[in-house]
Formats: C-alpha cells, sequence, structure tokens
C-alpha cells in the first residue's frame, strides 16, 4: 500500500477525504494525503482529521503517517474507515511562500555567482541555506536581497511537471539537484521550475508566482565553516 500524496500536483489543496488503511497509538496512515510530511528541509503540515488535530505527519517507506494526541476526544480512527482531513491553510502558505522564496534564492546565487547550495532548513517566513562560497563576496547580504527582491517583483511563473527519471537525469538545466542520489526505484521526477530563473527536482510545495511571496530580507551571513556559507532571511509581505 502507497500513500497517494496530493499536494505533490495541487499544493492549494486544502480538504479531502481519505480512507484509514492502518493505525497505531496516536497515528493513522491513509490511502491518500494532502499533509505535507517532514522532509527536504520543509516541515509538516499542521491540521485535522476528522476535527482531530495532527501534531506531526512523517512518511515512513510508501505510506504518511498522521500523528495526534491520544487524549483528544474521538481519536478511534479504525482500519477501512472514511476520514476527512483539513490542511491549516495560514501555516501551508506561510511555508508555500517561503519554499519558493528558496527557490528564487538558489537561482539568483547560481546565476550570479555560479555556487551552489549545500543544505537549508525553513519555517513558516523565515529560513536558513548554505552555500559553497568561500569567501562570501563584498557586500554579499544588501545585494543578494536585491537580487532576490527584483526577481519576486516579477512575479514570475511557478510551474510543477513531471518527467520520466531517464529524461531528468539527461536534463542539464536542472543544475543544483542531484537526480542521481533518488532511489533507482522512482520512475518519475517531479520538477519545481521558476520560469526564466531556476529549476530544480523537488517534492515540496510552493506558490504559483513569485509575486506571491512577497518579499525578503535577509537577516544574517554567517560562516559554517572554510566554503560552507549560510544566509538565514526573512519573507515579509510586499
Amino acid at each position: 500500500m502507497t500513500t497517494e500524496l496530493l499536494y505533490l500536483r495541487d499544493a492549494y489543496m486544502t480538504e479531502f477525504d481519505a480512507v484509514v488503511v492502518d493505525a497505531r497509538d496516536g497515528a493513522v496512515a491513509l490511502d491518500r494525503t494532502a499533509f505535507y510530511p517532514t522532509g527536504g528541509g520543509q516541515p509538516h503540515d499542521r491540521g485535522s482529521l476528522d476535527g482531530v488535530a495532527i501534531t506531526d505527519v512523517r512518511k515512513e517507506g510508501e505510506l504518511v503517517w498522521h500523528s495526534f494526541d491520544l487524549g483528544s476526544a474521538g481519536t478511534s480512527f479504525v482500519v477501512g474507515s472514511t476520514v476527512h482531513g483539513v490542511v491549516d491553510w495560514d501555516r501551508r502558505h506561510r511555508l508555500m511562500r517561503t519554499h519558493s522564496a528558496l527557490h528564487v534564492l538558489c537561482g539568483v546565487i547560481w546565476n550570479e555567482w555560479r555556487v551552489p547550495v549545500t543544505g537549508g532548513n525553513m519555517e513558516p517566513l523565515s529560513a536558513r541555506m548554505d552555500f559553497e562560497f568561500d569567501p562570501l563576496p563584498e557586500g554579499f547580504g544588501p545585494r543578494v536581497e536585491e537580487l532576490v527582491n527584483n526577481e519576486l517583483a516579477a512575479d514570475r511563473a511557478i510551474e510543477v511537471s513531471f518527467l520520466p527519471r531517464s529524461t531528468a537525469v539527461m536534463d542539464e538545466d536542472l543544475i543544483r539537484t542531484k537526480v542521481s542520489m533518488i532511489p533507482e526505484s522512482v520512475p518519475e521526477i517531479r520538477v519545481v521550475d521558476i520560469v526564466g530563473l531556476d529549476k530544480q527536482a523537488d517534492g515540496g510545495t510552493h506558490v504559483h508566482t513569485t509575486g506571491e511571496v512577497g518579499r525578503i530580507r535577509v537577516t544574517k551571513t554567517e560562516s559554517k565553516g572554510k566554503g560552507n556559507k549560510r544566509i538565514r532571511l526573512e519573507v515579509i509581505d510586499a
């Protein structure tokens, strides 16, 4: 059994019905879900199943497990029953804005300095990302903030597509993705394309255009060792 990941094709879906396929103390697995599970530097969604608050979402093997407080009323989910899920939209949208801002940052830094990303993490409207700089260019913080905000104001379309693995591996535009690290068992690669700026294999949730992000503010730059520099940012309204 595999949980169908509804958010991969529609990040704006906030309600769905699903069947419980497995259950254990404090968690249920569903046949389909719009909840994003923690992974790829993006934290899990929150929301509810049949009115019960979901506190954590994790992917284990092919199933997505939705955790809840055992003290919650009405938490006797039964395998085979249908449940109604509601995603916390405010949190989801803040994460979408943040994730898309990070892709814009990656595209700007690659196009301007040809430097790859080495890691990252995000929370709603704040994030950090590490790059292979040694050292950071003089005046980097204000300059990269300006460049990113110019791209956000350009309101570029953000498109999601799915490519056969063989095609994705051959696509030289997937410049900061290590497609070879994706398990060989994965036949299809999901690609997030900020049209004209950045294209990456990615499984997270994103907004439709860069203009929907708002603006960013670079709050700090720091060294995390030789050849690894960290950028911290906030996402703010335009």
